[in-house]
């Protein structure tokens, strides 16, 4: 049993290695638009039935993302491609809306690692990259129902080296209903 247990720890460690954060050209948008398909395809098992609205359309399966063309033309503005050994493995996009209301420094607005790369350390990797690319004061708000995300950010948030000030809200109710974890990330020369 404990052979296994070290095995699995290395699958972890060389999966994780291979991680790595770009910002999406233009041109690339297309890649966020497909892996946004499968995002809100995994959420609608998460939030509660009638609580998204959703229509299958002609080509795409779902309406567009609302506004995603923003994060490649307004500043504190990022759309960002995760990667593991050179292949997409999901996205993240950040922006400066608080779900507090108001304005944020940086606030993980969506996150997503796909299936194939879940429970190898890419996603906790991830999250270790960007906030040493974008220091600053950040927000990450999860939703009620996500039970799977609410476990993962406060433990992929203790492991970055670079947080501190670490505090966990919960929303509002009229602006955001789930927890809202704010952290400082101070400046790294970590590169992806």
């Amino acid at each position: 049993m404990r052979e296994q247990h070290l095995i699995w720890r290395k699958t972890i460690q060389a999966d994780a290695k291979g991680v790595s954060v770009g910002v999406a050209r233009n041109f690339e948008r297309r890649l966020i638009e497909g892996l946004i398909e499968l995002y809100i395809y995994e959420f609608l098992e998460i939030e509660r039935p009638c609580s998204i609205r959703t229509e299958f359309l002609g080509r795409d399966c779902y309406p567009p993302f609302a506004n995603l063309h923003r994060y490649w033309r307004i500043e504190g503005f990022h759309p960002l491609l995760l990667r593991v050994q050179e292949r997409l493995a999901g996205f993240a996009l950040i922006n400066t809306h608080s779900r507090c209301g108001g304005r944020v420094e940086l606030n993980m607005a969506e996150f997503f690692i796909a299936r194939e790369h879940r429970g190898c350390g890419v996603a906790t990797e991830a999250v270790r990259l960007i906030l040493a690319q974008y220091p600053g004061r950040w927000e990450i708000a999860v939703a009620e129902h996500n039970v799977a995300a609410k476990m993962f950010w406060p433990r992929a948030l203790a492991v970055a080296p670079n947080v501190s000030q670490f505090v966990r809200r919960e929303g509002d109710g009229k602006h955001w209903r789930g927890p809202i974890w704010s952290v400082r990330a101070a400046p790294s020369d970590v590169r992806s």
